[in-house]
């Protein structure tokens, strides 16, 4: 819900109404029941239980504010490789982390979290170099400048990037 309220104030109203949507089929709903755990996501401990996620493997194939969505096969190779998000769901997927860490990290929440989080993570991941540029930018934003402007320069780069369409 929290994700949908921060879409809201930037204007992403589609996309906030969608968010997640995918969290209500059988295979991610029961895998979210067993694994909760209230101060990190199911997907890991059902990874620590059985090697992958179920759940995590059906999610990030439905949604497309997950750079995990975005792989294609490159067509000279036999590789996967990353591709560059549409602003929009780089735009969800940071406010989707902003979500993500003010519930699991509750009163030690600051508007720095989101970009530490990312900082400390992304070097693992595999994602398109433009999209964690831009990602890495988004959440700077937030942390130098706080939540209140962050939200209304996301709203504006919202709609530029609609008007641009």
């Amino acid at each position: 819900m929290l994700v949908g309220f921060l879409c809201f104030k930037v204007g992403m109203y589609k996309q906030g109404l969608l968010h997640d949507l995918s969290k209500y089929s059988p295979i991610e709903f029961i895998a979210g029941i067993k694994y909760y755990q209230g101060y990190r996501s199911p997907i890991d401990a059902e990874k620590e239980e059985i090697g992958y996620s179920r759940a995590w493997l059906h999610h990030k194939g439905r949604n497309r504010h997950h750079w995990e969505y975005w792989f294609d096969m490159d067509k000279n190779s036999i590789y996967m490789l990353p591709l560059d998000m549409p602003q929009n769901y780089i735009l969800e997927a940071v406010l989707d982390r902003i979500a993500a860490c003010k519930v699991y990290q509750k009163e030690a929440y600051t508007d720095a979290s989101a970009y530490d989080y990312f900082m400390n993570t992304h070097a693992r991941f595999v994602m398109h170099p433009a999209t964690a540029k831009k990602t890495a930018e988004l959440l700077n934003y937030l942390k130098n400048h706080g939540e209140k402007a962050a939200l209304k320069y996301y709203k504006e780069l919202y709609k530029s990037y609609k008007k641009s369409k």
